[in-house]
């Protein structure tokens, strides 16, 4: 069923809300006017979820999720089975697409919180920042899991990636992070929006089909409080623009236009991790100029195609966007996306293991300026 509140994006991309049968939003994202997404949800789904909790954790001072609905959720299904393959029985895409949003069926944060009332801010039965469960001992408390967790399917190609996108789908793809960035931004409760992708199995994905997802947090998350903290305290100007001005004239750029740069950051994290920041510091992905939406797709991808030349192999990484919060210091926040890989060698991956994963401090097997010097030597085609 499409609803009334289609309309544009901008002046070139075409928006159609639709709603599938156990009233999820569907998203549809094109470039041409005539399009029909007319074709209905003829599934009979279960009723949707209820929001997860969260967790607080005294001693880090973070919100951990408890989700325990998405154990059972769809895991690497057979082409032929494909939900995110429009057009077939049991796919949450009844029409074919060109770019399409759904809400996650297995949600880690949703505004489902079954008989319970939310206020305007987002919390239960008004009980401000402790859920209705209250103290769950010691100094924990449980809140319901406020937010919205959504798919983009990038393009109804299965076999397609990120990669061989073309420059004009890449451009929609912004064009739908932007949207949807704007909309959940909006949405109360909501302190910080999340544009990632997840690809190939050993980062552990559950469906194949090229596809990202959006997480709408109901609090900022740790990395990024972090970053923002140490920001606020930098000497003079923006740390963010300063590290970008001493990386564009370092050994560790990997690939630049007028718009951006894309470079191994000095302190890489892991094997090959990427950083692509645009020249001009924006709080978020919509607050991008047009020029520089278009300058993004044909560097990025070239970015990927090195990644998958490294070693003969699709490379699995993960791609994540950093935007600034809702409110939570914005005015020192920079967008840019951060690539990373956790293999390391042709047959080796890169384990998070005791230090990493119990310490949080990482140990890299690779030398950054030889990691940048790898990317730069894969010779791609066009």
């Amino acid at each position: 069923m499409t609803d009334d509140m289609n309309g544009s994006v901008n002046d070139n991309v075409k928006r159609t809300i639709t709603h599938l049968t156990d009233g999820r939003e569907l998203i549809y994202y094109d470039r041409r006017d005539d399009v029909d997404h007319s074709a209905a949800d003829a599934r009979d789904l279960p009723p949707r979820s209820p929001a997860s909790e969260m967790r607080y954790d005294p001693l880090l001072d973070e919100w951990v999720a408890i989700a325990g609905h998405r154990q059972t959720r769809t895991h690497l299904p057979s082409a032929k089975e494909c939900p995110l393959c429009p057009a077939r029985p049991g796919s949450e895409i009844p029409s074919p697409y060109e770019v399409a949003v759904f809400e996650n069926r297995f949600p880690s944060f949703s505004f489902n919180p079954g008989d319970r009332d939310l206020d305007r801010h987002g919390h239960v039965g008004g009980h401000g920042d402790v859920g209705e469960h209250g103290d769950v001992g010691g100094l924990s408390e449980i809140r319901p899991g406020i937010g919205r967790c959504e798919v983009v399917c990038f393009t109804a190609d299965h076999d397609a990636s990120f990669a061989s996108l073309t420059d004009d789908q890449v451009g929609l793809v912004m064009e739908t992070w932007a949207d949807r960035t704007a909309e959940l931004s909006a949405l109360p409760g909501v302190e910080q929006v999340f544009c990632f992708e997840n690809r190939g199995a050993e980062i552990g994905i559950t469906l194949p089909h090229p596809h990202g997802q959006i997480y709408a947090y109901p609090y900022v998350t740790p990395r990024t409080r972090r970053m923002l903290d140490t920001a606020a305290r930098h000497a003079a100007g923006n740390l963010f623009a300063d590290v970008l001005a001493a990386e564009r004239r370092g050994p560790r750029v990997v690939a630049a236009n007028e718009h951006w740069s894309a470079f191994v950051p000095a302190a890489a994290r892991y094997p090959f991790e990427v950083h692509v920041y645009p020249h001009r510091r924006v709080p978020d992905i919509p607050a991008l100029a047009a020029e520089e939406r278009a300058a993004f797709g044909p560097l990025y991808t070239e970015v990927l195609r090195r990644l998958d030349g490294l070693f003969g192999v699709a490379m699995p990484y993960v791609a994540a966007w950093h935007q600034a919060p809702v409110s939570y210091r914005r005015d020192l926040a920079y967008l840019h996306l951060q690539l990373f890989s956790i293999r390391r060698a042709p047959n080796k991956l890169k384990y998070l293991a005791g230090s990493e994963s119990a310490m949080g401090a990482f140990v890299n097997d690779v030398l950054p300026e030889e990691a940048a010097q790898m990317l730069r030597q894969v010779e791609i085609t066009v």
